[in-house]
C-alpha cells in the first residue's frame, strides 16, 4: 500500500476521471478525503464505498459554492493538509462560433475558483508551516492549442501559477505542483465534445486517470514543480523548450485538424 505524508485531503473535481481516482488512492492509503463537486449523488456513492470520506457538494463556477470551499479549506478545526485543484472543464471548437456564457463559465472554474482555494489553501498552510497544494493542469498548458484556445489558455495560467507559488513557499514547509497529463481517459471529451479524440489518436497516446493520480500525488508530496505522468509526455514536455513559439503553434493547429 503506498503511503502518503499527508493525514488529510480535499479534492474537487472528485466525483469522476482524474479526482475520482485520487479521491480512492487517497482512501487506499488511509488519507480521509473532502470530496467536492456538484453531483452530490455521486459524491454520496463514494461515501458509502470508501472510507473517510466527507461530501461537499459545491458548483464551483458560483461565488457561492467557492466560498463554501474556502471556507472549509480555513477552518482550522478539521484541517487539510492536501488540497488538489481538479475541477474543470474545455470547450472544443472555433472560437467565434462557441457560447460566450459557457466560456465564461469555464474561465470562473479553470482560473477563478482555483485561485480562491490555493489562496485559501496557502493561507491556512502557511502558519502552520506545513501543506501540500496540487493543481491540475494540461500539457496544453506548454502551447497554444487552437480549436481548444480557452482550455488551453487557462491551463497556462494554472502551470504558471503553480511555479509561482512553488517558489515563494520554498523552505516554508508548503510544496506545491502542477500536475500536467496528456490525453486521458475521463468525461473530459464528451463535455467538451472532443469524442473524436478516442479514434483520432492512438492508443499509445492515452494514459488511465489512475496512472495521473498515482503519478500527482507522488510527485506534489516529493514536492516537484511539475509533474508529468507518462515517459512520452514527460519527453514531448522536455523536448518542447527548444522549438519557436511560432513552429508550436503552426503544429498545434495542424494536430486539431486532423
Amino acid at each position: 500500500m503506498t503511503s502518503y505524508p499527508f493525514r488529510s485531503a480535499l479534492v474537487t473535481g472528485a466525483s469522476s476521471g482524474i479526482g475520482e481516482a485520487m479521491t480512492r488512492e487517497l482512501a487506499a492509503a488511509g488519507v480521509p478525503t473532502v470530496v467536492v463537486a456538484r453531483r452530490q449523488d455521486r459524491l454520496d456513492e463514494l461515501a458509502d464505498e470508501l472510507d473517510g470520506i466527507e461530501v461537499l457538494a459545491a458548483d464551483l463556477t458560483d461565488a457561492g459554492g467557492q466560498a463554501t470551499v474556502v471556507e472549509r479549506v480555513r477552518d482550522g478545526d478539521a484541517p487539510v493538509e492536501l488540497v488538489v485543484n481538479n475541477a474543470g472543464f474545455g470547450t472544443s471548437g472555433r472560437f467565434h462560433e462557441l457560447d460566450a456564457d459557457r466560456l465564461a463559465d469555464e474561465i470562473e472554474l479553470n482560473i477563478a475558483a482555483l485561485t480562491r482555494i490555493s489562496n485559501a489553501a496557502i493561507s491556512a498552510m502557511v502558519p502552520r508551516g506545513v501543506g501540500w497544494l496540487l493543481n491540475v493542469s494540461s500539457v496544453a498548458s506548454f502551447q497554444p492549442a487552437p480549436d481548444l484556445a480557452v482550455y488551453a489558455a487557462t491551463k497556462a495560467y494554472v502551470t504558471s501559477l503553480s511555479e509561482s507559488l512553488h517558489e515563494e513557499v520554498k523552505g516554508s514547509g508548503i510544496n506545491v505542483t502542477a500536475l500536467c497529463p496528456g490525453l486521458t481517459r475521463t468525461e473530459f471529451q464528451s463535455v467538451s465534445s472532443t469524442e473524436q479524440y478516442v479514434t483520432q489518436f492512438p492508443r499509445f497516446l492515452w494514459t488511465t486517470a489512475e496512472d495521473v493520480a498515482r503519478t500527482g500525488l507522488r510527485d506534489v508530496a516529493a514536492n516537484r514543480t511539475i509533474s508529468v505522468p507518462g515517459t512520452l509526455y514527460k519527453a514531448v514536455v522536455g523536448l518542447g523548450g527548444p522549438i519557436p513559439r511560432g513552429l508550436k503553434r503552426r503544429l498545434s493547429g495542424l494536430v486539431q485538424r486532423q
